[in-house]
């Protein structure tokens, strides 16, 4: 038996019944995984399940059963989306099935994934960037505009483009049962640095620990300067919601949806322009302002090379990046 020393001193806690360890502990493991993470990996396990209660087979994942689920899939839909798939799997099943991550590194998965991918891949389609002109299009159109969510809207647009944030860090989802308060950016956290602004962006898809990032927003070569535009939503905002503790507000008190701003979206941009435009389109002018690959990296609040998919290929930007030239904010 071990024995606590004698000079270890540790502070007087109060036993928990076993009810409430189990309990407390099952939060825990809820909160594992972010809760939209977590909604697609509970879609991947029932199409798993699925699969084998139209096959006949045994739920136990084992490479065989895991390689069939793979083939089935890959013919009805990407094998790319087939691998994302495997992973929401593995994660909902291990408790039950704890060699399921051995069985999912089976040389027979790997190379079957590998063999649908040949046989049925296709080249991702991503949405087109937000160009500056298309930011600076929108923006003189709404400008004069005093209705709040207009001023809202363009706000946004112009916090999100050279903030680099992702739809999903603008806005709120549009099932109530997603929502987390904690990710949302506060009215108060927003302060003035001189011709541009940060706020506190208290979690991202990145950050497991809530810590947060001020995220700096200035102005990019091109665009419109968001200071004014941001004052002037401010100026709505603080009057009719003096109270309320978020940044982003609608005229009917209530937070942004992605489908509110993705229709307001699509009133002035083509279809191939999407909730991804804004942050492809913030990284791909930063990239032709000359902004070095560290910078956008940090200020993506990337944790990879990652950020390279939203930079499209042309010669500008690859140019840009090869050389390396300063980065190229307008001054005011």
């Amino acid at each position: 038996m071990i024995n606590i020393t004698p000079s270890s001193k540790q502070p007087v806690r109060h036993a928990w019944t076993m009810d409430r360890l189990i309990y407390e502990r099952s939060i825990l493991l809820g909160m594992a995984i972010d809760s939209t993470t977590a909604n697609t990996y509970t879609s991947a396990t029932n199409s798993y399940l699925a699969f084998c209660k139209l096959h006949q087979l045994p739920i136990d994942p084992t490479p065989e059963t895991l390689s069939y689920y793979i083939t089935f899939q890959s013919s009805h839909i990407n094998p790319k989306s087939v691998a994302s798939y495997l992973a929401g799997i593995c994660s909902n099943l291990e408790p039950f099935f704890p060699e399921i991550r051995s069985n999912r590194a089976a040389a027979l998965v790997k190379r079957t994934l590998k063999g649908a991918l040949r046989r049925h891949g296709q080249p991702t389609k991503r949405k087109a960037p937000l160009t500056a002109a298309m930011l600076l299009s929108i923006s003189n159109a709404l400008l004069p505009s005093r209705d709040h969510d207009d001023m809202l809207f363009i706000s946004m647009l112009n916090t999100g483009f050279p903030g680099l944030l992702r739809l999903g860090e603008l806005t709120v989802s549009d099932s109530p049962t997603l929502r987390d308060f904690r990710k949302v950016v506060l009215r108060n956290s927003l302060s003035w640095v001189g011709n541009d602004y940060e706020f506190l962006l208290p979690a991202h898809k990145a950050d497991t620990t809530f810590e947060g990032n001020r995220v700096h927003i200035a102005q990019i070569i091109g665009a419109p300067d968001p200071q004014p535009i941001m004052k002037q939503y401010l100026s709505s905002r603080d009057r009719l919601f003096p109270l309320h503790p978020q940044l982003w507000l609608r005229a009917n008190g209530c937070s942004p949806t992605r489908s509110w701003f993705l229709q307001r979206l699509r009133q002035y941009c083509p279809s191939e322009i999407a909730g991804q435009s804004i942050r492809a389109g913030g990284a791909t002018a930063l990239a032709e302002a000359g902004a070095p690959a560290d910078l956008i990296r940090g200020a993506g609040r990337w944790s990879s090379n990652a950020f390279e998919r939203y930079i499209r290929k042309n010669v500008i930007v690859l140019h840009a990046l090869i050389l390396g030239r300063a980065l190229h904010y307008s001054q005011a």
